[in-house]
């Protein structure tokens, strides 16, 4: 098999110097690495060459998500998006049939096997978003201080009434409950109900219309957050080759349990959940939503409705350094660069917005219609990791991410894994190690290390497909498969140190004689979340490796 050099994190033509410096050591391993690439043919390569023109798509550790729409369905500007950063797809199954979704996953993951490196697919459920029902002349006007009426009746509207097709909210609303229409441009309050309905005195007017939205921020939907369609859509995207699954208007904990076990008794039980935090009744019991998930997306469209605009940065620092202090990763969306829908640069407030995201911790920012209906899709992704690369490069966001690191952590954290991770993470800063190595089954580990924001770049070895497409989501963390039998009991870890070299020299991030990976794992192979290991280990290869460098047991040593 044709080996590639994986330009990431280096200047070109820095792999040859590399390749020189540890030409010994490729020697010594060459039959190690032949047997973890050449003998697993149904593990993608993720050393694929990739056009010299965007190595910055290489050089951050925030990862970008980019909803799939009509403005970037086609193969060659999903090639575009992928080259200019996007790390992960989004399918929102509000739009579009299911021909047109199976289509897309099938374009995507042919444009991972053309560039050899994991893409992240995440389906995106619609989830059940009330919606007022259709007027008589399509809209109506509503002036402030009248009455207006939401019932049940399967008849047009007009200016005193109109159909709520959700008899079980209608039965749930109290006097003084809100009433939210068209994203929080109208709202009203409940004077009065009846068997039938709810009447209304309308705070602030104006034209509503057919199937406008309604929110209900200040009571919990009696309702389960899969509909019908939701419930299609789950079945149909189980079947398919997806990474993660998002819940919208998540409100309790049972929500998300619901949802794990249907993925959990479905062909594909290892997808990842995503709950989006849409709603107040969520904030207030985050805490366990977030302990039930494996990400989590602030979603700050409907958040932003249903809570004083005011609050809504703070909700979104602390669900950030929630999640965080928990190892799962975090995704800020919605309005980002929303002006780059019609406009080919964004504002300065939404630069800022970006970066605010950034210097909170998110693992990941997304664009939404900017990618996926907007005139300038390439320019929205290639903005958005612009702004990343700038604050990465500020010491102030590593002095940020640097200060949330430390004892606090490790007592929240007191497994042993949780403690090889943060002393790995602390010597690799001290010895100005160019890179964390991983091995990872599951991705736990891998979770731990991104959490604590190292100031290098995080290799994730798996022999898991499904483990390195969900690991694209998370901060700082590039994946390549090894095969299985890499990870056999007995396997020498000698050997397998060897190969973990090899991987980051073909990677370039590791390029000279003197530089020096910091690898950790869990023994036996195989075990999740059980790192026990932890080695500092020499770019030069075993000849120059301490004796006890490798020793993991009474007679096994490098020689």
């Amino acid at each position: 098999m044709q080996r590639h050099l994986f330009l990431l994190f280096y200047a070109p033509g820095a792999a040859a110097l590399a390749l020189r410096a540890a030409a010994g050591h490729k020697q010594r391993y060459r039959s190690s690495i032949n047997m973890v690439l050449e003998d697993a043919p149904q593990v993608v390569a993720l050393t694929a060459s990739l056009p010299e023109s965007t190595p910055a798509r290489w050089r951050k550790s925030t990862k970008q998500l980019a909803t799939v729409g009509p403005a970037s369905s086609t193969s060659e500007m999903l090639e575009k998006l992928f080259a200019a950063g996007v790390d992960v797809f989004r399918l929102n199954f509000s739009h579009g049939s299911h021909d047109e979704k199976r289509e897309l996953i099938e374009k995507i993951r042919q444009l991972e096997k053309t560039h050899g490196h994991p893409i992240g697919i995440l389906a995106d459920l619609q989830g059940p978003k009330l919606r007022v029902g259709v007027f008589d002349k399509g809209k109506a006007m509503l002036v402030q201080g009248q009455s207006f009426r939401f019932d049940d009746v399967d008849e047009p509207g007009d200016a005193s009434r109109v159909r709520l097709p959700h008899p079980e909210i209608l039965q749930t609303l109290n006097e003084d409950d809100i009433l939210l229409v068209d994203d929080g441009k109208l709202r009203l309050q409940v004077t009065s109900k009846d068997n039938d309905g709810v009447d209304c005195e309308v705070i602030v007017g104006g034209t509503i219309s057919d199937r406008k939205g309604v929110n209900t921020p200040s009571i919990t939907i009696p309702i389960s957050p899969l509909t019908p369609k939701d419930r299609a859509d789950l079945a149909f995207a189980l079947t398919q080759n997806i990474d993660w699954v998002a819940l919208s208007f998540v409100q309790r904990p049972e929500d998300i349990e619901e949802l794990r076990t249907i993925v959990k008794n479905s062909e594909r039980p290892f997808v990842r959940l995503m709950a989006k935090i849409e709603k107040p009744q969520a904030v207030k019991d985050i805490e366990r939503i977030v302990e039930l998930c494996d990400g989590i997306m602030v979603a700050r469209g409907d958040l932003g409705v249903e809570m004083n605009p005011e609050d809504v940065p703070v909700v979104q620092k602390t669900i950030i350094n929630l999640c965080r202090s928990k190892g799962v990763p975090v995704v800020v969306a919605t309005q980002m660069l929303e002006s780059m829908i019609e406009a080919p640069t964004p504002t300065r407030a939404e630069c800022s917005d970006v970066a605010t995201a950034l210097y909170d911790g998110a693992d990941a920012v997304m664009l939404s219609a900017e990618s996926a209906a907007g005139a300038y899709p390439e320019e929205a992704v290639t903005m958005q990791r612009r702004v990343i690369s700038r604050v990465e490069a500020d010491p102030q966001y590593r002095k940020a991410h640097d200060a949330l690191v430390g004892f606090r952590l490790l007592e929240e954290r007191s497994t042993t894994t949780d403690a090889v991770t943060l002393a790995a993470r602390q010597i690799a800063g001290a010895i100005s190690a160019k890179v964390l190595i991983v091995f990872t089954s599951e991705g736990t580990t891998v979770l731990t290390a991104a959490s604590l924001r190292p100031n290098v770049p995080i290799l994730a070895l798996t022999p898991n497909e499904e483990t390195a497409r969900a690991l694209s989501l998370c901060w700082g963390v590039y994946a390549r498969l090894l095969a299985p039998q890499t990870f056999d009991e007995n396997q020498i870890f000698a050997d397998v140190l060897g190969a973990a070299v090899d991987v980051a020299v073909d990677y370039g991030l590791l390029e000279n004689e003197s530089d020096v990976a910091v690898v950790t794992a869990g023994l036996p192979w195989g075990t999740p979340g059980a790192s026990n290991v932890l080695r500092v280990v020499p770019m030069m290869g075993p000849d120059a490796w301490p004796e006890d460098l490798c020793r993991v047991g009474v007679d096994e040593a490098c020689a």
